[in-house]
């Protein structure tokens, strides 16, 4: 499997995990406490802690990502395409997505926050265009 892939795969894993150890096991801790209804959680209306509607918004930075990077390595997989700088920065993506979601949930909102966050977002927009512009060049 090529470091691209599976780069990918962990991508998709640490998306899921931050969703179950983030939003799952504060909504399960709520329900099973009986502070609130399965039903009561809505997409419309978010209520709760300040960490946990951070963790909300990590959660669905990833989901609203995950779906860019899987384009780049399909590309990769689809063309034959193999170089360690292609790995290299598909590891440093990565880093940069779990260290991003782990200051989004962990830190509180405030403008240091959220340069180190967007820092980390720029980290992935340059490797995933620098990885997606070698595939073109290097196809061509």
């Amino acid at each position: 499997m090529s470091i691209p892939l599976f780069v990918l795969l962990a991508f998709a894993g640490w998306t899921l995990l931050s969703m179950v150890l983030t939003v799952g096991v504060y909504r399960w801790h709520r329900i099973l406490s009986g502070r609130n209804r399965i039903g009561e959680f809505s997409e419309y209306r978010i209520e709760g802690r300040d960490w946990y509607k951070r963790a909300l918004r990590a959660h669905a930075n990833c989901v609203e990502n995950l779906p860019v990077y899987g384009a780049v390595v399909v590309a990769i997989a689809v063309t034959g395409v193999s170089d360690p700088l292609l790995d290299g920065l598909a590891l440093v993506f990565l880093i940069a997505r779990i260290a991003q979601t782990s200051v989004h949930v962990g830190l509180q909102h405030s403008d240091l926050a959220a340069t180190v966050r967007f820092s980390l977002f720029f980290v992935q927009l340059v490797c995933m265009t620098w990885m997606g512009l070698y595939v073109v060049f290097e196809v061509v």
